[in-house]
């Protein structure tokens, strides 16, 4: 019996200890919810009180954030417009609100003919427009509405009697019913204080004026590159609903503003509607984030001006007649910033920012890229280091003969650099098909050839994205053909296409001896001053090669007494590289492009150039003269950004 007892003892202890417990867990929950609602999330809770209890509306597209550039230069900002807008409530007399804001405004639009004729048969009882024979036919459906209201707009024109002030009526009534009636309509775009003062005074149901923003651009450059703000359409709509926008949200449709919407967007203000319809405001709006770019823009300026100096002087050479533009790239190898991006084209006496062709354009850029060339030779052991051989000319069968440009002599794999060996690259080509050159030799050159040098200058960002934070970037245009010229011709990039980013990103992977570094426009964001994010360089991949520095000591001697000579100061100690190349004009003209990509200081790379002239010359009977245009551009870029 005492078992039994102290055993019902135990049993209640161990229940007291559980309720205990439960109610203990009970009270903490209800405490983090009160401490929760009352301190931490009110704001969220209270907002959804009013959302369950009173009407919320928002306001107009709130200021979005500004755009900068390294040193906080404005480059996209914003400036206040006042818009008044229109929410359409059950219950609102759109006509008598349209006399009510005639007059208020100082400037009044007509309605269209169209419109009045619309208006009037939307307000009227039309049906003496028809003939009975056509009444009876809708009766017995063999009209449709839609054709009967056709029948009526070609035949009510006549009996438009409208004042000059009915027709601006009119324009109101129709701004006040365009679009869904969910969304706000733009009734005004910068109305003028007075307006705005006496639309917020009257208390008119549904109206409202706002203080609003639009975008400005101070300066004329790199504005294709920002991008542009607008509504959402029905393109774009499932990805911005998917990420929680409205469908009357004003958003970054392109580029820059597009890539870093989320931060630009700023806070709309929030209004209570009252139980007359009228607006009482619950929150002001709040601007987005700033964005700053790593892009220098006094740097930008001084470089379009000495592009458009050069495009001023074009006339004084010969064979010039097809050249038009340039485009120079600055960044910094070791993070892929980008300092500062041009692209300059002057047409008859008129000169037109073109940047966004380093993104979309590509262009057949010559002996340039004969850095990633000759790694295909290191990583598959085709090279014998230092080994001179003779410069000279390949036969291939059914291929006329190619050769260097002229003849070098004894040349090993650094001096072919210096000195732009064809031949040299043409040997590495016809060793990767497991053959000795022999005269009029057929290479039976594969897919799997061409793909071993597509993959090798793709690790160098020649063919494959840069990484960059835009989008539609062009990966280039790859030539579809596979033979046994196009190989050799690959090989000294006279064959697939690339851009002047790419060509970028390339230089860059040299300059850090096979680190390739993501390219990127943004360098930090910011709210009020404070640092929310900075951007840290993003390794995309390296390329497995032990013979960097041979390479920099071929692009080194290029500068230094080869045919780089005159294009950066040997001052500055800079590696680079250029390129001829060939390019179908249109049926019967031929052009030649020049490019130019460099790094320097050789041993600690501060900057990589990369300059880009599309034909600049072409191919004619009378003269083969090349006007030295892009080493003078790149000569001119150098001295400012190694001075400076």
């Amino acid at each position: 019996m005492i078992k039994k007892y102290l055993k019902i003892l135990i049993i209640g202890e161990f229940m007291k200890k559980i309720y205990i417990t439960i109610i203990f867990i009970l009270v903490s929950i209800t405490s983090y919810q009160f401490i929760s609602l009352r301190f931490f999330n009110h704001e969220y809770y209270y907002e959804k009180y009013l959302q369950k209890t009173e009407k919320i509306v928002y306001g107009l597209n709130a200021p979005r954030g500004r755009i900068l550039d390294r040193n906080g230069k404005i480059l996209v900002d914003n400036i206040g417009i006042n818009t008044i807008i229109y929410y359409d409530f059950n219950g609102n007399n759109k006509l008598e609100i349209a006399k009510t804001i005639h007059k208020i405004f100082e400037n009044k639009e007509e309605a269209t003919i169209e419109e009045q004729k619309e208006y009037y048969l939307k307000n009227n009882n039309t049906d003496f427009l028809l003939t009975e024979e056509e009444l009876k036919k809708f009766e017995y459906r063999e009209i449709s509405l839609k054709e009967i209201e056709k029948i009526k707009l070609n035949r009510v024109e006549e009996y438009l009697k409208y004042t000059k002030e009915d027709k601006e009526i009119i324009e109101l009534y129709n701004k006040l019913n365009k679009g869904s009636v969910y969304e706000y309509k733009i009734i005004l775009e910068e109305a003028s204080d007075t307006e705005c003062a006496n639309i917020n005074s009257k208390n008119i149901p549904g109206l409202i004026c706002e203080y609003t923003v639009k975008r400005v651009y101070p300066y004329d450059t790199l504005n294709s590159l920002y991008g542009k703000v607008g509504n959402i359409t029905e393109d774009n709509k499932e990805y911005y609903l998917d990420k929680g926008y409205s469908l009357n949200d004003e958003v970054g449709l392109s580029y820059l503003e597009k890539q870093y919407d989320n931060y630009l967007k700023g806070e709309k203000s929030k209004y209570i509607v009252n139980s007359d319809n009228t607006l009482s405001l619950l929150e002001s709006s709040k601007q987005g984030n700033d964005i700053y770019l790593s892009i220098d823009i006094d740097l930008q300026l001084k470089i379009n001006d000495i592009i458009k100096e050069n495009l001023d002087k074009k006339d004084k050479y010969k064979n010039t007649k097809y050249y038009n533009r340039s485009y120079v790239i600055i960044s910094d190898p070791n993070t892929g910033e980008i300092i500062a991006s041009t692209g300059i084209s002057k047409i008859k006496d008129t000169y037109y920012d073109v940047t966004q062709d380093i993104l979309t354009s590509s262009f057949t850029v010559g002996s340039v890229i004969k850095g990633a060339s000759i790694t295909v030779g290191y990583q598959n052991n085709l090279i014998d280091r230092g080994k001179k051989i003779n410069d000279s000319c390949i036969k291939l069968y059914q291929v006329p003969t190619k050769c260097s440009y002229k003849r070098l002599g004894y040349i090993d794999d650094i001096t072919a650099l210096k000195t732009s060996s064809n031949y040299y690259q043409f040997l590495i080509a016809i060793k990767l098909t497991n053959q000795k050159y022999k005269y009029n030799m057929k290479l039976n050159a594969t897919e799997e050839h061409f793909n071993i040098y597509r993959n090798t200058f793709a690790s160098f960002g020649l063919g494959s994205s840069t990484g960059i934070d835009l989008e539609n970037e062009s990966l280039g245009l790859k030539g579809k053909i596979i033979s046994d010229d196009l190989l050799l011709n690959l090989s000294i990039g006279q064959y697939d296409n690339y851009t002047p980013l790419q060509l970028s990103n390339y230089i860059n992977t040299i300059a850090t001896q096979g680190k390739r570094y993501s390219l990127h426009y943004l360098k930090e964001i910011k709210n009020n001053n404070e640092n929310i994010y900075t951007y840290n360089p993003h390794l995309l991949n390296t390329v497995e090669n032990s013979d960097f520095e041979r390479i920099t000591k071929g692009l080194k001697e290029v500068m230094y007494t080869g045919t780089g000579r005159g294009y950066t100061d040997i001052l500055y100690e800079p590696a680079g590289k250029t390129g001829t190349s060939e390019t179908y004009y249109n049926k019967n003209v031929t052009t030649i492009t020049q490019t130019y990509a460099a790094f320097a200081p050789y041993h600690s790379p501060k900057y990589s150039i990369v300059v880009i002239s599309p034909n600049i010359s072409y191919n004619n009977d009378y003269s083969n003269y090349i006007a030295p245009i892009n080493r003078y551009i790149a000569s001119s870029v150098s001295k400012l950004i190694f001075e400076n």
